[in-house]
């Protein structure tokens, strides 16, 4: 099994920062594949950015194209998500989750880990 902890949520103002952490913990070499999604208030959980674990490459949504980053940092067993520009819809909470496959896939159901969340609220 593996454990992912998110941390670094809060409430900041649109055109601010956040950075995201994701510590994880127990069978980590399981996980190829670690995701960001989240889910705002009465909407479906969904994917945000993905980076395959060994290979560093990454994958996002539209919406936060050049404005969020996803990194790793093995050594640490840890995923970030560098938010910046952030605006009001980007308010939610955010989880992190991992996958056993090797695809960056942007389906919820095809992950098999999943973190407890972090809240993020962008106020206007």
């Amino acid at each position: 099994q593996v454990q992912l902890v998110e941390s670094g949520g809060g409430l900041v103002q649109a055109g601010d920062s956040l950075r995201l952490s994701c510590a994880a913990s127990g069978r980590t070499f399981s996980s190829e594949v670690m995701g960001w999604f989240r889910q705002g208030p009465g909407k479906e959980r969904a994917f945000v950015a993905g980076i395959r674990v060994r290979s560093g490459s990454t994958y996002y949504v539209d919406s936060v194209k050049g404005r969020f980053t996803i990194s790793r940092d093995n050594a640490k067993n840890t995923v970030y998500l560098q938010m910046n520009s952030l605006k009001p819809e980007d308010t939610a909470i955010y989880y992190c989750a991992g996958r056993r496959g090797r695809i960056i896939d942007t389906a919820p159901e095809e992950y098999d880990y999943w973190g407890q969340g972090t809240q993020v609220t962008v106020s206007s």
